[in-house]
């Protein structure tokens, strides 16, 4: 058996890495430098206390519940929450210059270089944290001159890193010709860890679980570290168990897509449930390319650039521990390559299957939890309210199987759904960003049971056409706890010592014979 011990959650707000790193504003300098949104889009970035009120992101770090989002009239960045926090109880949002502190911290190749000044006046700050401790902290070294970042940026191809449109450091290149160690490529590659990092020690301090009990950690995010030798081949997984101080961890890097999180928590949940390893951790950062993806429509309908945060996430998974929610590894669905790319082959494979192929009906559920994306991005870039779109899609699925009569269908959605409020990160909306939610009301007694559906589209990668997704349970604790499995492994290991021994002996006597 497996069980959820925790989920964390951190949103870096990092609106300069808006402007220089987000695929919409360096494409747009790229073909249209002289643009009307280049020159706009500065005014319509937010303050981190701005971002910190926005009520979607407090949901999204615990500090509010995702039903305090339901029957609020659109838009919600008008309508900022009175009392915000930094922390919530499953993570935080940190400010821009703790961040770049915290990157600087995950670079071992020195490639990250950050003005002192700027590094004095900030290590205070991160300090006072209370998820980057001591030793994290004393990897950010004193900095360097300004002139010497400069020099980095105008004569070495690094690329700047700003705090309230200043330079205060640079990320260098890892290659002089090797484009997948380019300096954008690096500073991509950084933020994923750094964040995936913050994301990781707060799931560890919600779950209770020390750092040297996670034995495997994998990194579902959507940044492929390598070189032009194997652009993909991985290791932020291990290197951010490194920087997190799980010194008992290995791990690997899992790639696909917007689906990545189901496959990993399945993986890590099978491999935990098969005693492979005692406990894991599922975990991923942040996407700069998807910064301000949308930001052209938002700036021209006269609202903030909302996608001003880096997301990162992750989940705690061990054997039973007599108290925590199970991942049910019996009800598991599957989009496999003949199942088909309509809407309702996906959904059927991931949904009514395998609750069929379990004994339950799509009713039988209490929440799923499909991808999470905020509608306030969404909706004003034309993209609609895809959870509603889900909800509706399942609940249409539950009809047209006789599960349920039409006149229900309205009432579906309010009973088993939640209203999205995760950054459109890619990966990081991906049906993960209620986990912590799903464990506590499960502990609580107010749900029943949750159901997980992680979608992705591999076309994006050009060698395949073809959708995937997977989708998994989530149920209250059985009652079998670990200590009972631990006492039966020791009562077979005394039968099997105490037989050697009595078999040792027995030698013994043959040989004085």
């Amino acid at each position: 058996m497996c069980v959820i011990r925790g989920a964390g959650y951190i949103l870096a707000h990092v609106p300069d890495m808006v402007i220089s790193c987000g695929t919409t504003q360096t494409t747009e300098r790229a073909v249209n430098p002289d643009s009307s949104y280049l020159s706009d889009i500065g005014a319509a970035l937010r303050g981190y206390d701005d971002a910190v009120r926005y009520t979607p992101n407090q949901v999204y770090i615990g500090a509010k519940d995702p039903e305090c989002l339901r029957g609020v009239d659109l838009p919600w960045f008008d309508k900022p929450c009175s009392d915000a926090t930094r922390y919530g109880k499953f993570g935080e949002i940190m400010p821009q210059d703790e961040f770049l502190l915290l990157m600087r911290a995950c670079d071992t190749f020195d490639l990250v270089q950050l003005v002192d000044i700027f590094v004095s006046e900030t290590v205070p700050k991160l300090r006072e944290s209370n998820a980057i401790d001591a030793d994290i902290i004393s990897l950010i070294g004193d900095g360097a001159p300004y002139e010497e970042v400069s020099a980095l940026i105008e004569s070495s191809g690094a690329q700047a890193l700003y705090h309230h449109g200043s330079i205060v450091g640079c990320v260098k290149r890892a290659h002089d010709i090797d484009k997948n160690l380019s300096a954008h490529v690096m500073l991509e590659n950084i933020a994923s860890k750094a964040s995936a990092v913050a994301a990781l020690i707060h799931g560890l301090r919600t779950s209770g679980v020390s750092k040297s009990e996670i034995e495997y950690v994998i990194d579902c995010s959507e940044e492929a570290c390598g070189d032009m030798n194997q652009r993909g081949g991985g290791g932020l997984a291990k290197s951010i168990a490194e920087i997190a101080g799980l010194s008992n961890a290995t791990g690997a890097d899992l790639r696909v897509y917007c689906a990545a999180p189901a496959h990993a928590i399945i993986q890590a949940a099978a491999l935990v449930k098969a005693s492979v390893f005692k406990a894991s951790a599922v975990t991923a950062g942040g996407s700069t390319a998807k910064l301000g993806m949308n930001g052209k429509d938002h700036v021209k309908k006269g609202m903030p650039v909302l996608e001003d945060v880096l997301g990162g996430f992750s989940v705690i998974i061990s054997q039973n521990d007599g108290i925590s929610p199970e991942i049910d590894l019996d009800v598991v669905g599957r989009h496999t390559v003949g199942t088909g790319s309509s809407p309702q082959a996906v959904i059927s494979s991931l949904v009514s299957k395998p609750l069929e192929k379990a004994g339950f009906k799509i009713q039988d559920v209490d929440v799923f939890a499909p991808e999470l994306q905020n509608p306030d991005i969404t909706k004003p870039a034309g993209a609609g309210d895809v959870p509603m779109a889900n909800y509706k899609m399942i609940g249409a699925l539950a009809v047209s199987i006789g599960e349920m009569p039409k006149e229900n269908l309205s009432n579906f959605i309010d009973k088993h759904g939640l209203t999205g409020w995760a950054p459109t990160q890619g990966h990081i909306p991906s049906a993960v960003p209620f986990m912590g939610f799903a464990r506590e009301w499960i502990l609580e007694g107010k749900i029943k049971n949750a159901f997980f559906i992680g979608k992705g589209s591999l076309f994006l990668g050009r060698m395949t056409n073809l959708f995937d997704g997977v989708s998994f349970l989530v149920k209250p604790n059985s009652g079998a706890s670990a200590n009972a499995n631990n006492s039966n492994e020791d009562a077979v290991r005394k039968v099997v010592a105490d037989a050697m021994r009595k078999v040792a002996e027995e030698l013994s006597g043959d040989a004085d014979e």
